[in-house]
């Protein structure tokens, strides 16, 4: 009896065309939430499927706008008052 396996995984273009949408995602998300992880994860997700030449390079670079747009936002909001300030509660 002989069994066939097959590899789910995503390969190539696919897996950089995954990338870019991650990247966007991230972004997105991390404009309301979790902007200081999300956003250089989403810098590093679209670089990398740039990089992988992605057939989503529109998405790929919206995803790195908006990482970036997420750091931006966080450096607004810890200097908010003039002071650096971090709170947790």
């Amino acid at each position: 009896m002989s069994t066939l396996t097959h590899d789910t995984r995503p390969t190539g273009r696919a897996a950089a065309d995954d990338m870019a949408v991650a990247a966007f995602v991230m972004g997105l998300v991390g404009l309301v939430v979790f902007n200081l992880v999300l956003g250089p994860c989403a810098l590093v997700l679209g670089g990398l499927a740039l990089a992988r030449r992605t057939t989503r390079r529109g998405r790929a670079a919206l995803g790195m706008a908006l990482g970036a747009a997420d750091l931006v936002v966080l450096a607004t909001l810890v200097t908010a008052n003039g002071t650096v300030a971090w709170n947790f509660g």
